[in-house]
């Protein structure tokens, strides 16, 4: 393949990929690919090059699924081990970028690669893209340009996001069970309610003897579900939206729903845990990177996934920079663990903050894991007993009124 130099991008025009064709001043088939606004802008470059007959088509990118964190996480391993191998960062990039199952990542490292080849440095091109690189990895990738080991800085980075990519699978496969038993149960309930309990009385019409009490509240409960179901379930159809709608754009909302959310009975611990687990990590990163300990703290809040350790943080951050000592803000809070507290004060006397953090979050990723193993023991016979009382109380309740009448016969 020819290399064909780049012509320096318009500002506020709008670039494409094309792949182009053609023939050497010495008649030898050459091939390339350029970013330009237009095909013809393409034409124009390759002639003065000296390229004749050629061909010219806009690269086309299949539509592909959404960019997922796991996909960020895969894709920063893999280019850690590249850059660790000796493979330039271009090449990285393009080699990544085409090989990847999703055609929507393979476009998206595309274009940082074209950001990168017209002179932009890697982490200003990550922060063309803050839906997918957040404040935290543009900032560690700044620190490993700046200080010449970005393959260290990478890799660094890689281990941070799948470990917290792990702490945020745990707990999706802790909650995940549980509500999905308490929809289906949701649903089985309706459907006996709306088809099968109707068809019942219908039945227990023809007996013409007093039905049993607790026949007769399922019953009435069937007929509210007969005659508003659209209502029950456009409500609640309505609230959750309007739930989440709330919960992503109020900060408020974001701050009460946390703040529930550690407190409840069995799930609170877990998420204490796996919010402290994801704040020591992403400090001890930071901190590890040569990030100075104020500018770590500003990455470190949004990190931790919990709106009330986010203001925290905000609050710790502004301790820290008018001189309060780290511990002693965080002890503020009252939102840390004395284990936590401790060992961060051993850190900052030690010189060795970034690994008494690092040894506080393998201790809560444990902890996690041991408490979802627990949890997942626990919630099972409960789910069981909580679906057989709502079913098996429905059953018992029609089934009343044929024990009733084989006692009489």
């Amino acid at each position: 393949m020819a290399s064909i130099a780049k012509s320096k991008p318009t500002s506020g025009v709008k670039e494409f990929t094309f792949l182009w064709e053609g023939k050497s001043k010495d008649g030898k088939n050459i091939r390339g690919e350029m970013r330009a606004a237009s095909a013809n802008v393409v034409q124009t470059t390759l002639r003065r090059q000296g390229v004749i007959n050629a061909k010219v088509t806009k690269q086309r990118f299949k539509s592909g699924g959404k960019i997922t964190e796991k996909d960020i996480t895969l894709f920063t391993r893999q280019l850690a081990t590249m850059m660790k191998s000796g493979v330039p960062l271009l090449q990285s990039f393009d080699i990544v970028g085409r090989g990847h199952a999703n055609p929507a990542v393979g476009k998206l490292l595309l274009d940082i690669k074209s950001d990168v080849e017209t002179g932009s440095s890697l982490s200003a091109a990550f922060r063309k893209y803050p839906l997918y690189f957040d404040q935290l990895f543009c900032n560690l990738v700044a620190a490993g340009e700046q200080a010449g080991i970005l393959d260290s800085l990478l890799d660094r980075l890689a281990t941070y996001k799948e470990k917290i990519l792990a702490i945020k699978s745990k707990i999706k496969s802790a909650l995940f069970y549980p509500i999905a038993v308490i929809v289906v149960a949701f649903i089985i309930t309706a459907v006996i309610m709306i088809f099968v309990i109707p068809a019942f009385k219908e039945v227990f019409k023809s007996f013409g003897a007093d039905l049993p009490a607790p026949t007769l509240i399922v019953i009435s409960i069937s007929d509210f579900f007969v005659a508003y179901w659209y209502a029950i379930f456009g409500a609640i159809g309505g609230g959750l939206y309007a739930f989440f709608y709330t919960w992503k754009r109020s900060e408020k909302m974001q701050f009460v729903m946390d703040r529930l959310l550690l407190r409840l009975p069995v799930f609170g611990d877990l998420i204490r845990k796996a919010v402290i687990a994801r704040w020591t990590r992403t400090l001890a990163t930071m901190f590890a990177a040569g990030v100075p300990l104020v500018e770590s703290l500003e990455s470190v809040g949004g990190a931790a996934g919990n709106y009330v350790y986010k203001v925290a943080t905000r609050e710790i951050q502004t301790e820290v920079s008018t001189g309060t000592n780290l511990t002693t803000a965080m002890q503020n809070t009252n939102l840390f663990p004395n284990m936590v507290t401790q060992m961060v004060a051993i850190g900052e006397e030690s010189g060795a903050l970034d690994s008494m953090l690092s040894k506080v979050a393998d201790f809560f990723e444990a902890e996690v894991d041991d408490a979802v193993e627990a949890l997942s023991s626990l919630m099972e016979p409960m789910i069981m007993v909580i679906l057989g009382t709502l079913i098996g109380g429905m059953v018992v309740a029609m089934y009343l009124p044929i024990f009733k009448m084989g006692s009489v016969v």
